[in-house]
């Protein structure tokens, strides 16, 4: 968002801030009061080394605040559930306290704002900060102290309101980076474009392990997560990350998961492998739990999961509608068997499931979300971003077979349809996805017109199909215009009043940490017109 950058008188003026308190939501802070005092005597973590391990983070932006987050860790791989991140759960059973200051510029000279977090101890010794009573479309920046330890500096921003002039956002989205495959030298080169907003559609960690192949980078404890400790552990190792850390310090974010966050191919209360019920539940929800501790989501996880969809209005340019597309899905149509679930392809005549109605990806209560999100919105361009491909890719066999891959939108062919009518009664809407490791360009189709763009992001470093297989797509399928799996990187969109301009961007190696950049390819909407155009 271009922004002048104000004088710090006429910063204090606009923002009404002296040194009073951060605002913050009713979370009971009042309550820690002995904990304020303890902490200010001197270092709880006397003996301990940094505890901002993790670094920090910003999220949800808004027009008057935003989310900050950090997680206190001094040994952030530590295996012991009485002691998360190498805090006795003991010493602190409710939590530590921790000093926060915003200011108007990175050296944090011109502070602005200053107040006391808790890092709650139920929830790792996690920081969940929402800040408020801010100036709109501003730049800040924020960090933590706890004794002699003071965190990174992270950089923020609020939104223009709703409905008020904007003239430029700049955006990337990302998807599927797994640590054994690869270095985030994407996550890097994307910090480097400043961009005002970063959207994460999915596979943040992965929870599998390579075993029968050479990793570059090997999950620290070699063994798939199924409790709260050991999804605890898997996310700090990828919060350990310095181009991860790097990003998150950069801008704010939004971020959905897709299935790694928990099991591959998992459909909301369905393991990919039909586990008990009972047990998947209990796993299921240890991931969302830690999913929230290490991210910087405003909604607090609840008995029955984890609520994430989102959104934010960039004054008059943009709506960002951010989707989950795991929670709350039907199971996948038609398994063949017991033991057997997980993503796989169905022949359309003989699997009436698909045709269900009833059936659906987003769950009733977030499709409706989502329709009056699209209705009310005031922006010029109206984004989704979710985390599967939702274009319409039907395979044919020899014989003339026809069938569908379930753990994407062909899945659930109704279920899309009516997101695609809820497309058609928005403003120049645009679908971003990721998943599928591979960049592709695709109209969404309805009845046989064009209804809106969509844009795939490649993966950070996960493997891609097949280009082979792409191809064969190309060749299928006149409303897919490109589609490239041999590169792994991340999309970056710059909008205006006049277009939206999305650049595939590419990194030279996964196995090189210092890996170069290059541009894919570019493809430009203009406002009004539906379908990109080769930029």
């Amino acid at each position: 968002m271009a922004v002048s950058t104000p004088s710090r008188r006429q910063f204090l003026i606009a923002s009404g801030a002296t040194l009073a308190g951060i605002a913050v939501s009713s979370s009971g802070f009042a309550n820690f009061a002995p904990y304020y005092a303890y902490h200010r005597s001197g270092n709880p973590l006397t003996g301990k080394t940094d505890p901002f391990t993790l670094g920090v983070a910003s999220g949800s932006p808004t027009a008057n605040g935003f989310i900050l987050w950090t997680r206190l860790a001094p040994d952030p791989l530590s295996p012991d559930s009485a002691a998360p991140g190498g805090i006795a759960l003991k010493d602190h059973p409710l939590g530590i306290a921790l000093d926060v200051e915003i200011a108007a510029d990175p050296a944090m000279r011109h502070v602005l704002r200053q107040g006391t977090a808790l890092a709650e101890a139920a929830h790792g010794f996690s920081v969940h900060l929402p800040v408020d009573g801010l100036t709109s479309d501003r730049p800040y920046w924020y960090r933590f102290h706890l004794g002699p330890y003071t965190s990174a500096v992270g950089s923020a921003r609020t939104l223009p309101r709703a409905g008020r002039p904007a003239d430029r956002l700049t955006l990337g989205f990302t998807s599927c980076a797994n640590f054994e495959r690869g270095y985030f030298s994407g996550y890097r080169h994307l910090a480097a474009e400043q961009p005002d907003l970063v959207l994460m559609l999915g596979d943040y960690i992965y929870e599998q392990v390579e075993q029968n192949r050479p990793v570059l980078r090997r999950h620290s404890d070699n063994a798939v997560p199924t409790t709260l400790d050991g999804y605890r552990r898997r996310y700090a190792q990828y919060r350990l990350d310095p181009d991860l850390q790097n990003l998150h310090a950069t801008a704010p974010t939004l971020v959905t998961w897709d299935d790694h966050e928990v099991e591959n191919d998992y459909a909301g209360d369905w393991s990919e492998n039909f586990a008990p019920p009972a047990a998947f539940a209990r796993r299921r929800q240890a991931a969302y739990r830690a999913f929230y501790e290490h991210m910087p989501v405003r909604n607090r996880p609840h008995a029955a999961g984890l609520d994430i969809y989102d959104s934010v209005t960039v004054g008059d340019l943009a709506r960002v509608s951010l989707l989950d597309g795991r929670q709350y899905r039907s199971r996948g149509a038609c398994y063949a068997a017991p033991g057997q679930g997980g993503g796989h392809q169905v022949d359309s005549r003989t699997c009436p499931e698909l045709m269900d109605p009833s059936r659906s990806m987003l769950g009733l209560r977030q499709e409706q979300w989502l329709g009056g999100n699209l209705a009310t919105s005031p922006a010029r361009w109206n984004i989704v971003a979710q985390n599967v491909i939702m274009a319409e890719l039907d395979a044919r066999d020899a014989a003339g077979t026809v069938t569908a891959w379930t753990d994407a939108w062909d899945g659930y062919p109704l279920a899309r349809r009516r997101l695609l009518e809820q497309l058609t009664r928005a403003r120049n809407p645009v679908v971003f996805s990721g998943d599928i490791h591979s960049f592709w360009n695709n109209d969404l189709m309805l009845d046989g017109r064009t209804v809106a763009s969509e844009f795939v992001t490649s993966s950070i470093t996960s493997d891609g199909p097949p280009q082979a297989h792409l191809q064969a797509m190309l060749d299928a399928h006149p409303h897919v215009h490109f589609a490239e799996s041999r590169k792994r990187g991340y999309s970056l969109v710059e909008m205006t009043g006049g277009t939206l301009t999305s650049h595939f961007r590419t990194v030279s190696h996964v196995g090189d940490p210092q890996a170069s950049l290059a541009t894919l390819r570019s493809f430009v909407i203009e406002d009004g017109r539906v379908g990109a155009a080769a930029a």
